[in-house]
Order: C-alpha cells, then structure tokens, then sequence
C-alpha cells in the first residue's frame, strides 16, 4: 500500500515538474507580486497584454483558450503571470490570488479581464456599418474604406491616457504613412469646434470624426476609453486594443499579411 502510494506522489511530482519545464517558470514571484497593488499594477500594465496572441494556461499548467483564459480572469480569483520561455511565444498561466492579497487587485483584474473578453469576442466578426464626415469633410464609411486595413482610433477630449498617447499613435502614422493601403481613422465623442480648437494645440495624424459619442456607446458598446480597432481589407475586426503598446504589436502583424 505505502508503495503505491509513494509511486503516485513521484508520478505527480513528475508531472508538475514536466509541466514546468515545459512552459518554463514564472518570470516573477506570483506570490510576492501580489503583496503590494502598486507593484502587481506596474507588472500588470508593462508585461501583460491580453489583447495580443498568447498561449493560455490554467492554474495546472493545463492549455486552455483564450477566451476560457479571459473569462475565468474576469469572474474567478485569478493573475495572469508570463512564464520565461526560450521561444518567441507568450506563455501566460494564472495564479491564485492568496486570501491576504490587496482587495483592489482582485477587483481591477475582473475588470481587465472582463474587459480583455468583451473584446476578444468582437474579433472576427463584421464591424458596424457606418458613413460618416470627417473634420474635413471627406466621407468615411465601409464602403470607402473596403480593400483597405483601416486602424481606429475611439476616444474624447477629456480622456488622460486617449491624449496620452498621441505622440506615439502619431508616430505609428508616420511610419506607415507611404502604405496606400493601410488608413488611420478616429472616431471622437465631441463637437467638431471643440475637436478644431484642441487638435491645434495637439495635432493627431488621423482622419478625426466629430459627434460619435452615441455611435461608440450604441453600435460598438464601449465603455473604455482609449480602444483601437484593426480591421481588415475586407471589414472584419481582427484586433480590438486597449493601448498603444498592443496596437503596435498588432499591425504590424496585420501589415504583413
């Protein structure tokens, strides 16, 4: 009897040292990162990003989906922590989140994830239709835009981290600027005298549209500000970000195919 016993714990010890080596270890202290919100939110922000391509593990090492991985982040007691790999995958596996963890952690991770899985699930399907007038009063619409890969940009005036990043976003723009077949499009909530008083003061090299509160909050449901949307030449949403930093990642991905 102790003999089969001891077989079983070998085998199990085994496993999860197989399963470990495997995917490799955790590239911080899931445990330690979890004791101050301050240092989880810095890790979170600057080596997580849920909405690019990654391999899903579950708190066994187990592979899983992506969207089981985003729903048990936005309704279970889980951090996601990316394992140290040798290949040029992203491996991310959830943790438990330890009865004495900050509240907020717990909290701002349902967010994040529930967030991460709304919009995972409008990628792959059709964007709305739409036909608009930009700041200069050229028609934006599905039709004008098809056989184009078009990047949107939805955000308002008053929205810290949506200005934040108009340097970079701007940068992007630049680079891709000789590409006839990639279009930068944003899509603002306020009025167009508004937008032509501020954008002069911070120019964005997009095409601007005004008065799109209702379209954003209706047709697209967000309720997350800034969030881009990578459509491709034939309309579909292939990515829906929540930053600048997964943006990048995205197209150029999308700009190769």
């Amino acid at each position: 009897m102790q003999k089969s016993i001891n077989l079983i714990l070998l085998f199990l010890i085994f496993n999860v040292s197989f399963a470990q080596s495997k995917f490799g270890n955790p590239e911080v202290d899931p445990i330690q990162i979890q004791k101050v919100y301050t240092d989880w939110s810095a890790y979170q922000s600057k080596n997580i990003m849920l909405s690019r391509d990654f391999i899903a593990l579950d708190s066994n090492s187990k592979e899983i989906s992506k969207e089981s991985f985003l729903n048990q982040l936005a309704n279970e007691n889980y951090i996601p922590i990316r394992l140290k790999s040798e290949d040029s995958k992203y491996y991310y596996k959830l943790f438990e989140i330890q009865p004495n963890s900050d509240t907020s952690i717990k909290a701002t991770i349902n967010q994040i994830g529930f967030d991460a899985h709304k919009n995972f699930e409008m990628e792959g399907t059709q964007f709305p239709k739409f036909s608009f007038k930009d700041l200069n009063g050229n028609l934006v619409s599905n039709e004008s835009m098809k056989g184009k890969i078009i990047v949107i940009k939805c955000w308002y005036i008053h929205c810290t981290p949506c200005i934040k990043e108009f340097p970079q976003v701007n940068k992007l723009a630049d680079e891709y600027k000789d590409r006839k077949d990639i279009l930068f499009i944003s899509l603002a909530e306020d009025a167009p005298e508004k937008l032509k008083t501020f954008l002069a003061k911070r120019p964005l090299r997009y095409s601007v549209v005004p008065n799109m509160k209702v379209y954003m909050n209706e047709a697209l449901q967000l309720n997350s500000f800034p969030t881009h949307f990578i459509l491709n030449k034939e309309g579909m949403i292939v990515k829906v970000l929540p930053n600048f930093e997964s943006l990048e990642v995205a197209l150029e991905k999308e700009s190769k195919l």
